[in-house]
């Protein structure tokens, strides 16, 4: 009997002490679980309100589930943004003109890098707020920059789907990086899905209507490969409809395509209050309750807005299910327990405050801005020599903060143009008084924190001949003009000849700066533009009145010292244009037609002023005849000797495109390959572009998809996109095998 009570007791205890620890270790707590097991477990002890609190960007803390309050608002388009000091690269569309993934890999480990150390000290301080400050970067933005008057066009990697996804790919795999004891570095995020390239003006409320070709040819592929190969956290939905849907609700995209399709298991954000947009600016739902139920039931997991809050009124009108939430909610703690944002001392925690804002970084965005810089004209006036006495005019001369662009950080120094030619130790002097559009009283103040930028409209008029008389005693004139972030970029309140709410009315230089440059030339100076500008200009009459045109974009905080460097010839500029360049407005389409026709450089017939691709060097390259040889690992590349034929070292981006005479309702030639090359004087070196299915994907009407197609194929290869500067090789494609 004795024994019979013992061994009851133990029974007891030891229930009572699993009971106990079952209490006290709950598997959400338990880090050896995986992130799903975790997530599954702890939505399971949330009510629904605090499960809805959690599907807001601005989440508050649960403090019975130890879940801190976390904001999912951070952006790092080029360098960590908004949150005080940080390294500012170039603006993507400049990165982009440098052809160099490898390298925008690197600038994006040293993002993700110093967000982590801002993570850090904003976590260590108990900061309440962590707007800006969390893990889950908003970027980046892989949209087709189809028409060049998009103003946020300069946030995107440019016209070609191929060249936005090697490139938005390498952005992932940069801000992610490797998972280390289980927990990403960071989350990156494919924007904005799926069908996005202006107008500003009209976004709320715009249709974007395509052809399935377009779609599948032009539109989705970056997005595509983001998700299936870069496995991409985070993709955000647009504000605009999709064949009359609100990309958000859009069944079709958000799960057909982008869940079952591309198999994508991350989280999907709203833009910041689309969902709103459902029925204030589309009128498609009947109000917020009914939004944010179409948001869910679509597969928005997150929100940026105030519309999810209505979710339990949706569930109790029978508009969704707790279930249809938990889906989400399990989604976004998933990932929270990924960034290793739910747990204490992970791996990242360790990462040295000594690389913020370091002069390893500094060293990156100057090589970055170095390959950034596009030489689009020269008439044998660059590189110039030392000794040579300048003048310094134009609007963006003095001015380092244009070079920051827009979604920017604050770097530790400011230098403009101006400063980085005088560090050269060259005679140089500077005349105010060009502004960039005439009527403006005060120069905008660019790079905020804010997207808007506010100055005065005034009637006083440009004076050209004081500008000439200041030039009398100088032969050579830098004019530093172009554009600035305050007039064209995200939806901004600009209404000045030329522009139209960020977007932009016309292709030309503001017609001031193009009557000081005139002026300057009639006056028989030698003159250089230094064009500052995030899209492609139209620089017909420029071409004729300058003896050198540079397209320097917005390049970042060491934009100032690279341009100087390229201007007096210690760098080579090697920068290719990743969007057509048009010799006028009169070659532009529709600016509010989605079609590919006439637009860029795979569709458009006419003769660019600068096709894409483009983009000069001081010295010169001959290309030989190409072969198609085997590889070691069984595949197939194109190959190509490169010479270094002039009498200086430089680097050229060896380009390789694909075409089919029996589509003529195909691209011209569509980019399906690329790779930079340095070369010294003289040197030649044997370049190899790999060559697999994926090069010959194309439209399949049969699949309504695109498709590895056999055929008669044309590869064509030089240093840019036009066919004068283009060899060709014939090539017969035969599937090897069907998946």
């Amino acid at each position: 009997m004795k024994s019979r009570f013992l061994h009851l007791f133990a029974i007891i205890i030891l229930s009572a002490l699993s009971y106990q620890y079952s209490v006290a270790q709950p598997i959400f707590t338990d880090a050896s679980r995986s992130d799903r097991e975790r997530a599954e477990d702890i939505v399971k002890h949330m009510t629904l309100q605090e499960k809805v609190s959690l599907m807001v960007y601005n989440s508050p803390a649960i403090d019975r589930l130890g879940v801190r309050n976390y904001n999912w608002w951070n952006e790092a388009l080029h360098g960590i943004a908004r949150n005080g000091n940080a390294t500012v690269f170039p603006m993507p569309i400049a990165m982009a003109s440098s052809f160099d993934a490898d390298l925008l890999e690197r600038v994006f480990v040293a993002t993700s890098d110093e967000g982590r150390i801002k993570w850090n000290i904003a976590r260590s301080a108990k900061d309440k707020n962590m707007w800006y400050k969390g893990l889950s970067y908003w970027t980046p933005n892989i949209n087709i920059f189809r028409d060049p008057r998009w103003g946020r066009g300069m946030e995107t990697y440019g016209e070609d789907p191929y060249l936005t996804s090697q490139l938005g790919m390498a952005v992932v795999r940069g801000l992610q990086g490797d998972c280390k004891d289980g927990v990403i570095k960071a989350l990156a995020c494919a924007k904005h899905y799926a069908v996005h390239s202006g107008p500003e003006s009209k976004r709320h409320s715009f249709d974007a209507v395509v052809s399935e070709r377009d779609l599948w040819e032009t539109y989705l592929p970056a997005f595509k490969d983001l998700v299936t190969k870069a496995d991409v956290k985070q993709v955000m939905f647009a504000y605009n409809r999709i064949y009359g849907v609100p990309a958000g609700a859009n069944e079709c995209f958000m799960r057909d395509i982008l869940e079952k399709e591309w198999g994508f298991q991350g989280v999907v954000v709203s833009d910041c209050w689309a969902v709103k947009d459902f029925y204030a600016g589309h009128k498609w739902s009947a109000g917020r309750v009914d939004a944010a139920a179409a948001a869910v039931k679509a597969g928005m997991d997150m929100e940026c807005g105030d519309a999810v809050p209505a979710i339990p009124e949706a569930i109790r009108r029978g508009l969704l299910t707790e279930d249809d939430v938990d889906e989400s909610i399990i989604r976004v703690m998933e990932h929270r327990y990924l960034l290793g944002e739910m747990d204490d001392d992970v791996p990242w925690d360790k990462l040295s405050t000594d690389k913020l804002c370091s002069q390893e970084h500094s060293d990156l965005a100057l090589e970055m801005a170095h390959k950034s810089i596009v030489l689009l004209e020269n008439k044998g006036i660059l590189p110039l020599k030392k000794r040579e006495k300048l003048l310094i005019v134009g609007p963006n001369a003095d001015q380092p903060r244009m070079m920051w662009g827009n979604y920017n950080g604050f770097p530790l120094n400011e230098l403009s143009l101006l400063d980085g030619i005088k560090a050269k130790g060259v005679n140089i002097e500077y005349v105010d008084g060009v502004p960039y559009v005439e009527g403006l009283t005060t120069k905008p103040v660019v790079g905020d924190v804010s997207m808007k930028a506010t100055y005065s409209l005034d009637s006083n008029d440009f004076d050209v001949e004081k500008l000439v008389a200041a030039a009398k005693d100088y032969t050579t004139v830098i004019f530093a003009g172009g554009l600035a972030s305050c007039l064209e970029g995200e939806q901004l309140e600009v209404s000045a000849p030329g522009f139209d709410g960020g977007d932009r009315t016309t292709l030309s230089l503001p017609e001031v700066q193009k009557r000081a440059i005139k002026a300057l030339h009639d006056a028989g100076k030698r003159v250089i533009l230094i064009n500052f500008s995030g899209s492609a200009m139209a620089f017909a009459d420029e071409a004729k009145w300058c003896d050198a045109i540079v397209q320097a974009w917005y390049l970042g905080q060491e934009g100032g010292k690279a341009i100087a460097d390229v201007l007096f010839g210690d760098v080579n500029p090697s920068g290719k244009l990743p969007l057509t360049f048009y010799a006028s407005d009169d070659q532009l389409a529709d600016f509010e037609d989605y079609s590919m026709k006439g637009r860029t450089y795979r569709y458009f017939d006419g003769k660019p002023l600068y096709p894409f691709g483009y983009g000069l060097s001081y010295t010169k390259f001959k290309f030989g005849k190409a072969k198609i040889s085997d590889t070691t690992d069984g595949g197939q590349a194109l190959v190509v000797n490169v010479r270094n034929t002039g009498k200086c070292d430089g680097e050229d981006v060896v380009q390789l495109y694909i075409s089919r005479a029996d589509d003529p309702d195909g691209p011209i030639k569509t980019l399906r390959g690329f790779k930079r090359i340095a070369l010294k004087a003289g040197e030649e070196k044997q370049v190899s572009i790999p060559i697999d299915e994926e090069t010959f994907l194309w439209w399949n009407p049969a699949t309504c998809r695109m498709n590895p197609m056999p055929g008669e194929y044309i590869l064509h290869y030089g240093d840019s996109s036009d066919s004068k500067s283009l060899k060709i090789l014939k090539y017969k494609f035969t599937l090897t095998r069907i998946d």
